[in-house]
């Protein structure tokens, strides 16, 4: 089951392993379309290797709309359908989106010509930083929540076996960072957000709460968030 040892209680890990699996369950049953969303004025088709939009998106979504500045190069890490590059891309001078599935590769390209922005919007299969140069004014994350590992390619856009690709993602942030520079990341309850909030502290960066909403679920409140990040010091 991987060697990531979770910083939540075991009755926590317990209840996000279960949580986990009845996702995985309905996207497997779903599995075999694409889906259209219409999301913050934008039209979105995402295949169902990759993640969709949910309804939490959007508290990453309006916060890149919010904070790209005219001139920005921006970086959207794990871009996935490539959502929050057209979001970023609309103010952004230059935009480089990443993805290590070559189907969310693809479908971020087409995204971006749907959107009118593929003149902005650069997308490239990407390890975390392996295909990355260079430093950026933004760094947009959004993470998978889980830990474990996948199954298939469908799985694989909801997990990151023992948090790999999150904690190199951490290691390696700051030296892709212009000195002003800023990050917005994307989080909740649902995964091991103290393990999160470890790998923001090793690194010193300074965090503040954009975004944040409740739900419960099963009885138990589970808590989304938008943070942005700066290097300390």
């Amino acid at each position: 089951m991987g060697s990531h040892v979770p910083r939540v209680s075991p009755e926590e890990a317990e209840l996000i392993r279960q949580w986990h699996e009845r996702a995985y369950e309905a996207a497997r049953a779903e599995a075999g379309d694409e889906r259209t969303f219409t999301y913050l004025g934008r039209t979105l088709v995402v295949p169902p290797q990759v993640q969709p939009i949910t309804g939490m998106s959007h508290l990453l979504g309006e916060a890149v709309l919010a904070e790209v500045r005219a001139g920005d190069r921006v970086l959207d890490m794990g871009t996935g359908c490539g959502v929050n590059a057209v979001l970023a891309a609309a103010t952004a001078d230059r935009v480089v989106a990443v993805d290590i599935n070559p189907v969310a590769v693809e479908a971020a390209r087409r995204n971006a010509e749907r959107n009118g922005v593929a003149d902005r919007v650069e997308v490239r299969r990407s390890d975390v930083f392996s295909a990355v140069e260079g430093c950026f004014d933004l760094i947009v994350f959004d993470p998978p929540f889980r830990w474990f590992a996948p199954r298939d390619l469908l799985e694989a856009a909801t997990t990151d076996e023992d948090y790999r690709a999150m904690t190199t993602f951490f290691r390696q942030a700051g030296r892709h960072l212009t000195p002003a520079g800023r990050m917005l990341v994307f989080f909740g309850t649902s995964g091991d957000l103290p393990y999160l909030r470890q790998l923001i502290d090793e690194q010193g960066f300074v965090t503040e709460v954009l975004a944040q909403r409740e739900l419960s679920r099963d009885g138990r409140s589970v808590r989304y968030f938008t943070f942005r990040l700066r290097p300390g010091g």
